[in-house]
């Protein structure tokens, strides 16, 4: 059976690519929208927290013999501490200055902590294994799926929905958008407001690292993992807007699926159509699809 002359496997099988490829825009862009729209922070070293967070389930396999489901949790804890430390000792320093210098100092950072990477383990990707629990997959009929991307996809979707919920509809997430807004006063009522900052840092670097883990067994680890996806990550968050956590997760699985799709119906377009969108969004709405202008 065709679909608008393209084969129905093809078709499917390109639409799973693009809803796993979805799953990391919006799990990264939303890490990056948190850092943005609530510290005003662009993060450039996010592409390499990711590929870190690849490398600690890595060694934590085959140093000490922790799986996949302890990487889960250990890999976000060790690189967003990293991140905290980022956070006290460089980024604080400039919040006061142009956005270009944090900008330039994590773009640094993420040449440097890629080098090391480079430099220590080389440019060839190392195999992860799936965990047996989600080795296999299921016939559906009109295609295969695999276990393991099924986990992928309906994780992703439920720690990009968690999230949003926990900064729109809770205590915390309020306190968070009006530090943005005033520190001075939020501080007044008893609120350790750069304590927040940096957590709040620290988390949306481990949200990057939870991605990497995530993404180990699929696209294996490999230094360069993520300087390979942060320019598209950054076009994600620009289409759904700077700091809008609702675009980021839209955003990022819609143009995972669309970027999929092309690959079948115009394959000379697919590594370009994201950033045709992005350009014609900036023309036609220059704060994003979600986002406001200020």
């Amino acid at each position: 059976m065709d679909i608008f002359g393209a084969p129905s496997q093809a078709v499917f099988g390109q639409l799973l690519i693009g809803l796993i490829n979805g799953s990391f825009y919006a799990l990264l862009s939303l890490g990056l929208a948190v850092i943005f729209g609530l510290l005003n922070i662009i993060n450039f070293t996010h592409g390499a927290q990711y590929m870190m967070g690849a490398f600690v389930a890595y060694l934590l396999l085959n140093k000490l013999g922790v799986g996949y489901w302890w990487a889960l949790l250990i890999a976000p804890l060790v690189v967003g501490f990293s991140g905290v430390l980022i956070e006290r000792w460089m980024l604080s320093r400039l919040y006061k200055l142009d956005h270009l210098y944090g900008l330039l100092l994590t773009f640094g950072l993420a040449l440097i902590i890629q080098g090391l990477f480079r430099n220590y383990y080389g440019s060839t990707g190392m195999p992860y294994a799936i965990p047996s629990q989600l080795s296999g997959g299921q016939n559906l009929g009109f295609m295969f799926l695999p276990n393991y991307r099924a986990w992928v996809i309906g994780a992703s979707a439920l720690i990009c929905l968690t999230t949003w919920i926990v900064i729109e509809r809770t205590r915390l997430g309020s306190n968070l958008r009006a530090a943005t807004e005033n520190a001075p006063l939020v501080q007044a009522f008893g609120v350790n407001v750069p304590r927040m900052v940096t957590l709040t840092y620290g988390f949306g670097v481990g949200l990057g690292a939870l991605a990497g883990v995530m993404a180990a067994p699929i696209y294996q680890v490999n230094p360069q993992m993520g300087a390979d996806l942060i320019v598209v990550v950054f076009a994600v968050v620009v289409i759904g807007g700077m700091g809008s956590i609702m675009g980021s997760i839209i955003t990022g699985f819609s143009l995972g699926v669309i970027e999929g799709l092309t690959k079948v119906f115009y394959p000379e377009a697919s590594n370009t159509v994201i950033f045709v969108i992005m350009a014609i969004v900036l023309l036609l709405k220059p704060a994003g699809l979600f986002g406001t202008q200020k």
